[in-house]
């Protein structure tokens, strides 16, 4: 008896996929349309070159914030070492730890010197680049104007770069 419903099943089985299979409409191809060519004329006409300038600016201009589930983190600090001034930034970590894929710390120097470098993907808490600082400090950088200026932009998934940090940084600070 067992195996006449085993055998039963099995034949019903088959034949509801046979009927399925059977039932389906054939698969139709869309005819593709012929290519048409369409003339064109380019006209000869010369662009001039356009010259511009790009000024450093010592003065830092303003920031945005990252969208929330963008949010990094980057801190920006001088070591204040007079033999070797460096001004490091250090990612501290975010929501978007693991989706932005690229972010770029510019060091304008007092002497108008600009450096960059970039942190790029795996990034991971603790990941830091080191930029060549001034080590005039105090009363004596007021009067030589020896400010360093950081920039931090982050690049966002969809290619937008955004400036989360423009600030002076100091060579040394006593808090």
């Amino acid at each position: 008896m067992n195996m006449r419903l085993i055998f039963g099943s099995v034949l019903f089985v088959a034949l509801l996929l046979f009927a399925a299979g059977c039932t389906q409409p054939a698969a139709q191809t869309a005819a593709t349309p012929a290519p048409t060519a369409i003339p064109t004329t380019l006209s000869q006409t010369t662009v001039p070159p356009v010259t511009t300038t790009v000024v450093n600016s010592q003065t830092p201009g303003p920031t945005q914030t990252l969208q929330a589930i963008w949010g990094v983190d980057v801190q920006v600090n001088s070591n204040g070492e007079a033999i070797n001034p460096q001004i490091i930034a250090t990612f501290q970590g975010g929501k978007g730890l693991n989706v932005i894929p690229l972010i770029e710390v510019i060091v304008t120097r007092s002497d108008g010197t600009v450096e960059s470098a970039r942190m790029t993907q795996p990034l991971f808490i603790g990941k830091t680049v080191s930029l060549t600082g001034t080590y005039k400090s105090g009363a004596s950088a007021e009067a030589w104007g020896t400010k360093d200026r950081a920039e931090v932009w982050v690049t966002t998934p969809q290619g937008d770069r955004i400036k989360t940090f423009d600030a002076y940084v100091p060579f040394r600070s006593y808090n």
